[in-house]
Protein backbone atom coordinates (compact mmCIF):
# COMPACT_ATOMS: atom_id res chain seq x y z
CA UNK A 1 0.00 0.00 0.00
CA UNK A 2 1.36 3.40 -0.94
CA UNK A 3 1.39 5.67 2.10
CA UNK A 4 2.68 8.88 0.49
CA UNK A 5 4.59 10.37 -2.43
CA UNK A 6 6.97 13.13 -1.30
CA UNK A 7 8.91 15.63 -3.39
CA UNK A 8 12.18 16.56 -1.70
CA UNK A 9 15.32 17.63 -3.55
CA UNK A 10 17.44 16.07 -0.78
CA UNK A 11 15.75 12.66 -1.22
CA UNK A 12 16.58 10.70 1.94
CA UNK A 13 17.69 12.71 4.99
CA UNK A 14 16.71 13.05 8.65
CA UNK A 15 13.20 14.46 8.17
CA UNK A 16 12.34 11.80 5.63
CA UNK A 17 14.21 8.92 7.19
CA UNK A 18 12.84 9.34 10.69
CA UNK A 19 9.97 11.80 11.09
CA UNK A 20 7.98 10.87 7.99
CA UNK A 21 8.75 7.16 8.01
CA UNK A 22 7.60 6.83 11.63
CA UNK A 23 4.57 9.07 11.09
CA UNK A 24 3.44 7.01 8.10
CA UNK A 25 4.30 3.66 9.63
CA UNK A 26 6.26 2.90 6.45
CA UNK A 27 8.34 -0.26 6.24
CA UNK A 28 9.85 0.50 2.81
CA UNK A 29 11.12 3.70 1.22
CA UNK A 30 11.30 3.82 -2.57
CA UNK A 31 13.67 6.49 -3.86
CA UNK A 32 12.63 7.09 -7.47
CA UNK A 33 15.16 9.13 -9.41
CA UNK A 34 16.87 8.75 -12.78
CA UNK A 35 20.15 10.57 -12.06
CA UNK A 36 20.66 8.84 -8.71
CA UNK A 37 21.10 5.50 -10.42
CA UNK A 38 24.28 6.83 -12.11
CA UNK A 39 25.78 8.32 -8.94
CA UNK A 40 27.46 5.74 -6.67
CA UNK A 41 28.51 8.31 -4.04
CA UNK A 42 24.97 9.63 -3.70
CA UNK A 43 23.55 6.08 -3.48
CA UNK A 44 26.04 5.27 -0.70
CA UNK A 45 25.07 8.43 1.18
CA UNK A 46 21.39 7.51 0.95
CA UNK A 47 22.10 4.02 2.28
CA UNK A 48 23.79 5.61 5.32
CA UNK A 49 20.61 7.59 6.10
CA UNK A 50 18.42 4.47 6.07
CA UNK A 51 16.41 4.04 9.26
CA UNK A 52 16.85 0.74 11.06
CA UNK A 53 14.19 -1.83 10.22
CA UNK A 54 13.08 -0.04 7.05
CA UNK A 55 13.90 -1.31 3.57
CA UNK A 56 15.26 1.29 1.13
CA UNK A 57 14.99 0.63 -2.60
CA UNK A 58 16.41 2.93 -5.29
CA UNK A 59 15.09 2.77 -8.85
CA UNK A 60 14.81 5.04 -11.84
CA UNK A 61 11.38 6.50 -12.57
CA UNK A 62 10.30 3.97 -15.20
CA UNK A 63 11.42 0.99 -13.12
CA UNK A 64 9.52 2.48 -10.17
CA UNK A 65 6.37 2.79 -12.27
CA UNK A 66 6.79 -0.80 -13.48
CA UNK A 67 7.31 -2.11 -9.93
CA UNK A 68 4.26 -0.28 -8.56
CA UNK A 69 2.06 -1.37 -11.47
CA UNK A 70 3.21 -5.00 -11.21
CA UNK A 71 1.97 -5.25 -7.61
CA UNK A 72 5.38 -6.24 -6.24
CA UNK A 73 5.27 -3.23 -3.89
CA UNK A 74 1.78 -4.02 -2.56
CA UNK A 75 3.16 -6.02 0.37
CA UNK A 76 4.88 -2.93 1.77
CA UNK A 77 3.68 0.20 3.54
CA UNK A 78 5.46 2.19 0.86
CA UNK A 79 6.79 5.71 1.20
CA UNK A 80 7.92 7.04 -2.20
CA UNK A 81 10.37 9.94 -2.42
CA UNK A 82 11.25 11.82 -5.61
CA UNK A 83 13.48 14.79 -6.29
CA UNK A 84 11.19 16.95 -8.44
CA UNK A 85 7.62 17.82 -9.31
CA UNK A 86 8.25 16.41 -12.78
CA UNK A 87 9.26 13.05 -11.30
CA UNK A 88 6.14 13.04 -9.11
CA UNK A 89 4.03 13.83 -12.17
CA UNK A 90 5.60 10.99 -14.16
CA UNK A 91 4.90 8.54 -11.33
CA UNK A 92 1.35 9.77 -10.81
CA UNK A 93 0.53 9.53 -14.53
CA UNK A 94 2.34 6.22 -14.94
CA UNK A 95 0.58 4.41 -12.11
CA UNK A 96 -2.74 6.03 -11.15
CA UNK A 97 -2.02 4.81 -7.59
CA UNK A 98 -1.24 8.11 -5.86
CA UNK A 99 -3.95 10.07 -4.07
CA UNK A 100 -1.70 12.54 -2.27
CA UNK A 101 1.59 14.28 -2.97
CA UNK A 102 3.59 16.01 -0.26
CA UNK A 103 5.86 18.90 -1.25
CA UNK A 104 8.61 18.91 1.35
CA UNK A 105 11.62 20.67 -0.13
CA UNK A 106 12.28 22.19 -3.54
CA UNK A 107 15.33 24.43 -3.65
CA UNK A 108 15.44 27.86 -5.22
CA UNK A 109 16.60 27.91 -8.82
CA UNK A 110 16.64 30.52 -11.54
CA UNK A 111 13.08 31.36 -12.60
CA UNK A 112 11.41 30.02 -9.45
CA UNK A 113 9.17 31.76 -6.97
CA UNK A 114 8.80 30.85 -3.33
CA UNK A 115 5.31 29.55 -2.45
CA UNK A 116 6.16 28.27 1.04
CA UNK A 117 9.06 28.11 3.47
CA UNK A 118 11.02 25.48 1.53
CA UNK A 119 9.09 25.25 -1.78
CA UNK A 120 10.24 27.10 -4.89
CA UNK A 121 8.53 26.44 -8.21
CA UNK A 122 8.85 27.49 -11.84
CA UNK A 123 5.78 28.57 -13.82
CA UNK A 124 5.89 25.18 -15.58
CA UNK A 125 5.93 23.35 -12.25
CA UNK A 126 2.96 25.42 -11.08
CA UNK A 127 1.03 24.29 -14.16
CA UNK A 128 2.00 20.67 -13.49
CA UNK A 129 0.79 20.98 -9.90
CA UNK A 130 -2.52 22.44 -11.09
CA UNK A 131 -2.94 19.50 -13.50
CA UNK A 132 -2.28 17.03 -10.67
CA UNK A 133 -4.79 18.82 -8.43
CA UNK A 134 -7.38 18.90 -11.23
CA UNK A 135 -6.91 15.15 -11.70
CA UNK A 136 -8.04 14.61 -8.10
CA UNK A 137 -4.68 14.29 -6.36
CA UNK A 138 -4.30 16.19 -3.10
CA UNK A 139 -1.09 18.25 -3.21
CA UNK A 140 -0.03 19.47 0.20
CA UNK A 141 2.97 21.33 1.57
CA UNK A 142 4.63 20.20 4.82
CA UNK A 143 8.28 19.78 5.72
CA UNK A 144 7.62 17.59 8.75
CA UNK A 145 4.47 15.76 9.84
CA UNK A 146 3.77 18.17 12.72
CA UNK A 147 3.72 21.22 10.41
CA UNK A 148 0.33 22.59 9.45
CA UNK A 149 -0.79 21.11 6.14
CA UNK A 150 -1.06 23.78 3.42
CA UNK A 151 -3.00 22.84 0.30
CA UNK A 152 -1.01 23.79 -2.78
CA UNK A 153 -4.03 25.20 -4.62
CA UNK A 154 -4.22 27.91 -1.94
CA UNK A 155 -0.75 29.26 -2.77
CA UNK A 156 -0.54 28.74 -6.55
CA UNK A 157 -1.28 31.59 -8.97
Amino acid sequence: MIKLLRVDHRLLHGQVAFSWTQFLGADCILIANDSLMQDELRKTTIKLAKPQGVKVVMKNIQDSIDAINSGVTDKYKLFVVVESIEDANRLAKGTNKFTEINLGGIKSREGTRNISKAINVTPEEEETLKELINSGIIVEIRQIPNDQKILAQNVLK
